[in-house]
């Protein structure tokens, strides 16, 4: 049986009031549950006052077989924040947006960078997305045209030092691919519309929900932030390079990244987002999966 966790971002006084809660003890140094596993979904690291803490009990976890540990987003970032290009230069640039976002691990790993460093190899091991008989995982989007190209191109779907290089390459096939299933699919806003977003950053992209059919909704309904100056109007459809999005009948699909306010809920009985804002004083959440068919919105558990 699977726990499925979502977004941590260096809390790890939630994770272990959580864990407890869900019945894991440690045992040889690791939480351990005799009749269940844990997936993380991603985003271990930036903005939390514990990050190594939470590195250290999800990377303990994984070595012991007691859980498989998923890339996010903010670990793909770190990985090319810290390698660089043939000409020396960071793969991800190192803006004031840039190393705003990743202050909080710089920080805490101060005076200690080549101990980050084992955490960054450790990324390198962490696979994008993972799918077994009864459900699927991934940190944002499963799209499986995108699923399907990664799976023929990454290494036991996970990133070698080649894909990381090559994956930065702006509209490539690879880095659209990444891009959407670590950050998910989004599409402007009409009429030059603009909203400012968790960060005070202000953004005229909306994050989308690609388990809708994009052909039939509006830029209200398909929208994951619920903005006010969206209107009620059908999406246009040259906004989506594809009307494909995950099926009503599809396995069920656990994900992360999406920052949700209030108590978890289900978007269906097949979709189940786990990032309800631990690090914006919301909760850390986790689904207790019984290998059903549908979903059931009483099973899930946070702190």
């Amino acid at each position: 049986m699977t726990d499925f966790i979502g977004d941590i971002h260096g809390h790890a006084d939630k994770l272990i009031e959580l864990l407890t809660k869900l019945g894991y003890t440690i045992k040889n140094g690791s939480y351990h549950n005799p009749d269940r596993k844990v997936i993380f979904v991603g985003d271990y690291i930036d903005r939390g006052p514990q990050i190594r803490e939470t590195l250290d009990i999800v990377k303990s976890m994984a070595d012991s077989r007691n859980a498989i540990a998923l890339l996010g987003n903010h670990e793909y970032n770190a990985l090319c924040f810290h390698t660089n290009d043939n000409k020396g230069r960071p793969l991800r640039e190192h803006s004031e947006k840039n190393v705003h976002q990743h202050a909080e691990t710089l920080r805490q790993f101060k005076n200690q960078e080549s101990y980050f460093e084992t955490y960054l190899d450790w990324f390198k091991t962490l696979p994008l997305f993972y799918e077994s008989d009864n459900f699927r995982v991934v940190h944002s989007c499963w799209d499986n045209e995108h699923i399907n190209y990664l799976r023929s191109v990454l290494k036991d779907d996970r990133l070698s030092d080649n894909n990381i290089h090559q994956s930065v390459k702006k509209g490539a096939k690879l880095n659209i691919a990444i891009d959407e299933t670590l950050k998910g699919k989004e599409i402007e806003m009409p009429n030059g519309a603009s909203f400012t977003d968790k960060d005070g950053h202000e953004r005229t992209e909306i994050r989308v929900k690609w388990w809708k059919n994009p052909m039939t909704s509006t830029y209200k309904n398909i929208s994951v932030e619920p903005l006010d100056n969206l209107p009620n109007e059908l999406v246009d459809k040259s906004a989506f390079k594809n009307a494909t999005y995950y099926n009503q009948d599809d396995k069920p699909v656990f994900f992360g990244h999406y920052w949700l306010k209030g108590n978890p809920m289900l978007y269906r009985d097949n979709i189940c987002c786990l990032d309800y804002s631990v690090a914006k004083n919301g909760y850390l959440a986790a689904y207790r999966f019984e290998n059903e068919l549908k979903l059931d919105k009483n099973k899930f558990h946070f702190v």
